[in-house]
């Protein structure tokens, strides 16, 4: 288990636990329970958990508080369960993003429950508390956010739809990015990292981006750049492809990345080149230097050296030679 100290003012805190192993952690749910009260605060009340939750609690997750926001990734080996009465008022609009598994969510007696399935998401307004369960073995993002910005927006409804909407995905990218970054933020990096991610449920809601808000731009390039990673040997891999997978124009996809100093294409160029580097690094098998142009999407294999070479000051011949490999040609 890890921590980030909560700030005196409350303003942000986070911690993380991983109780997975066969014998998994002592007290484990206890621990669970005294680090988000102690780190997360009382904005964030807990439920009362059933008999069969809180005695194998076999769980890795990670949470993180920004303000009146917080953010839970949730890898759950056993299922959980809310149990006992449900009282009081909670004011708050939460979004489950569901990767694995499924998570069902109590509602109105006249709506009944909702499951989120694997590959879903689901946004509501919440006023008062309810039960709810997960399936053993689900991955999901949970995150809590104040109500009066976006309980105008959903009123009544609830915003369901799949997980890998323009949308989600560059929520998701930026409530990582904050938990990345949670030590290093400073009182006015909590509030914009607050900030563009009430912006960014927003445009869930709405169902569209804003592409012309400048908060949203680290959140849309962490997007782009998720989707590329997983990419990065398909030959139609372009400025272009991204922009359409997450629904904003080339020039904003652009312009956001200016923001950071670099281009779509020499980001994707970079990731190539490493990717191809570590494969010279590899114990064995190690392909030819032809393969790795073809694969990596380079035009040739003299356009792959010289590119090679400018990035790590040797032919991928001699990088290889370096590290005492053999069989690169």
């Amino acid at each position: 288990m890890t921590g980030t100290a909560a700030e005196s003012d409350g303003s942000r805190g986070a911690f993380s636990l991983d109780s997975r192993t066969p014998s998994g952690v002592p007290s484990a749910f206890d621990t669970f329970r005294r680090e988000w009260e102690t780190r997360i605060g009382d904005g964030f009340r807990l439920p009362t958990f059933s008999a069969d939750t809180t005695s194998d609690f076999r769980v890795r997750l990670r949470v993180a508080r920004v303000r009146d926001a917080a953010i839970t990734d949730l890898h759950g080996a056993s299922a959980t369960r809310t149990a006992g009465a449900v009282n009081g008022v909670e004011d708050q609009v939460r979004m489950y993003v569901v990767r694995r598994g499924a998570w069902t969510l109590d509602g109105p007696p006249a709506r009944g429950e909702h499951t989120v399935s694997a590959g879903q998401f689901l946004l509501r307004h919440v006023g008062r508390p309810a039960h709810f369960r997960t399936a053993p073995h689900t991955t999901a993002k949970v995150v809590v956010l104040p109500a009066d910005l976006l309980k105008p927006l959903l009123a009544d409804r609830i915003v369901t739809g799949p997980a890998r909407s323009a949308e989600v995905r560059l929520l998701v990218a930026h409530a990582n990015m904050i938990h990345t970054t949670m030590t290093d933020l400073g009182p006015a990096g909590v509030q914009a990292a607050r900030s563009t991610l009430i912006e960014l449920a927003k445009a869930v809601a709405r169902g569209r981006f804003d592409d012309i808000e400048p908060r949203l731009a680290p959140a849309l390039v962490q997007a782009a750049k998720d989707l590329a990673n997983h990419r990065l040997a398909d030959p139609e891999l372009s400025s272009t492809t991204l922009a359409r997978e997450l629904h904003v124009s080339v020039r904003t996809l652009q312009r956001a990345f200016a923001t950071a100093g670099e281009s779509v294409t020499a980001y994707i160029r970079s990731r190539r080149l490493e990717e191809a580097r570590l494969a010279l690094t590899a114990p064995s098998g190690h392909p030819s230097v032809s393969e790795l142009a073809a694969h990596w999407q380079f035009a040739d294999s003299s356009h792959f050296i010289r590119a090679f070479k400018k990035r790590y000051g040797r032919t991928p011949t001699e990088y290889a030679r370096s590290l005492g490999s053999t069989g690169v040609a």
